[in-house]
């Protein structure tokens, strides 16, 4: 990322970008503010926007030999074409000698770095892969943006507010903007104005629910569940999700268990390495066997619900009070 905000500090472009991976929030930030600076005052006349596979390249061939109306430079922008995974030969062959005055901006959530499309890029221009920020990261945005705003948020409220809203950078600023704005006549956002005004993300509200569990905390546990189903969230889904969770905890212990760290577990897992460690941390309190027992029990209760032996509804209340109760 450091090379792509030097190029916009410059001016300096490469004439080919390839911005690619996970975290849409970045991948769109930077889309934007390279269309703002190659493009001054709006200029749409040299300015095109491809989206989605079946993307005419003959089409774009001729578009990119058309020299720029009264401007410097003529700019594409490809949004998840899928080229670099197939189709993307032709395009291959043309960047090698492309008219100076034409740029080629590529989006994609996943590339081939195989590909011939690929190499072609890496030759000629810059790839950047814009892939899930770490746990730091996200503090140090977080922080920055609430500094902006001339207010302060401490430590422990941060990480309370990445619990409950996850870790997608555009659900976050958006959840950072109604709290400041709850906060409005305040110097600091607290806990309080988090639990106020932002959603908790479905996920966060189940892992909850499994923290509650592990605590044998009935109650709460119920609750945060009777909360889902005011919330018209599918009993049926509340159990595919409760047990995902339970799976993903078996696998994380099992990773623990022959001593890969936080950033393997959370790469094998499919996880956040912020979320990684939650899992950690709540899977030491449990044993290996006592989450088998829950996910096999869980493909029970499904087939009771299928065979009309249980509601839906009272099915899940029955799971939840069996794990939840005092051993």
């Amino acid at each position: 990322m450091k090379s792509l905000n030097e190029d916009l500090k410059t001016g300096n472009f490469k004439q080919i970008y390839l911005l690619y991976g996970e975290e849409g929030y970045l991948k769109k930030q930077y889309k934007d503010r390279f269309i703002k600076a190659m493009l001054p005052d709006g200029d749409t006349m040299n300015y095109a926007y491809y989206e989605g596979k079946g993307v005419d390249v003959k089409e774009v061939i001729d578009l990119a030999e058309t020299l720029p109306f009264f401007a410097e430079r003529r700019l594409i922008v490809f949004e998840n074409t899928g080229f670099f995974k197939s189709a993307g030969t032709e395009l291959a062959d043309y960047v090698k000698d492309m008219p100076e005055t034409t740029y080629f901006i590529f989006i994609e959530n996943e590339v081939d770095k195989r590909s011939k499309l690929y190499k072609a890029v890496k030759a000629k221009g810059h790839i950047v892969e814009l892939s899930t920020q770490d746990e730091n990261t996200l503090r140090r945005w977080i922080a920055g943006l609430v500094k902006k705003e001339n207010k302060a948020m401490s430590g422990d409220t941060i990480t309370y507010f990445l619990n409950r809203v996850g870790t997608d950078m555009e659900n976050i600023q958006r959840e950072l903007e109604k709290a400041v704005c709850y906060a409005i006549d305040r110097n600091e956002i607290t806990k309080a104005d988090v639990d106020a005004v932002c959603v908790t993300q479905i996920t966060s509200h189940i892992f909850e629910m499994v923290d509650a569990v592990a605590d044998r905390n009935q109650k709460k546990a119920l609750d945060l569940y009777y909360e889902l189903l005011a919330l018209k969230e599918p009993a049926m889904r509340i159990l595919f999700l409760l047990i995902r969770q339970y799976r993903l905890l078996f696998q994380v212990k099992a990773l623990a268990g022959q001593g890969y760290g936080r950033k393997e577990i959370a790469s094998k897992a499919g996880l956040h390495p912020f979320v990684a460690g939650k899992y950690m941390d709540l899977s030491k309190r449990f044993k290996a066997g006592e989450l088998r027992a829950v996910m096999e029990e869980g493909a029970e209760i499904e087939q009771s619900v299928k065979t009309g032996l249980l509601t839906d509804t009272l099915a899940v209340e029955l799971f939840i009070v069996k794990y939840s109760g005092r051993a």
